[in-house]
């Protein structure tokens, strides 16, 4: 077990180790559409990279939601054959948005002997993802 110091400094170790690895200005949260962001996670069980559908409105986190969704074969055809859609992601601080994403299991951001595969898999898949959403941009914020 780490310290909770412990594992905030793993984690900022981690993700600098990864910054300086893979340097690159990421889209992340400047999608321009809002609530609507690309993220890494990275915890003690997996590695996700997603696109987040996170209004605070049910009823345009569904509009968005439908609209990923409408792509969901050419995203699994094209882009990611792994990629999970869950309409009812719920986060660790129990807020429940929507959430495509694919997945590295049975890593861990504490085990650093998991870090170089996990970063890999990290760079790979999100700049699938990037693709993916900078191509169809225009048909989900329309």
């Amino acid at each position: 077990m780490f310290s909770k110091e412990e594992s905030k400094k793993i984690r900022q170790e981690f993700w600098t180790t990864f910054g300086k690895t893979h340097p690159r200005k990421w889209l992340l949260y400047n999608t321009k559409i809002k609530d609507v962001t690309l993220k890494f996670t990275f915890t003690t069980k997996v590695a996700q990279v997603s696109i987040d559908i996170e209004p605070y409105d049910k009823v345009i986190r569904a509009y968005y939601y439908d609209k990923f969704l409408s792509l969901k074969n050419i995203i699994l055809s094209e882009y990611l054959d792994d990629i999970i859609f869950d309409e009812y992601y719920q986060l660790e601080n129990e807020k429940v948005i929507s959430r495509i994403y694919a997945e590295l299991p049975d890593v861990s951001i504490h085990n650093k002997k998991t870090w170089e595969m996990t970063m890999k898999f990290l760079n790979e898949k999100m700049l699938i993802l990037e693709t993916f959403f900078l191509e169809y941009k225009d048909f989900i914020e329309s």
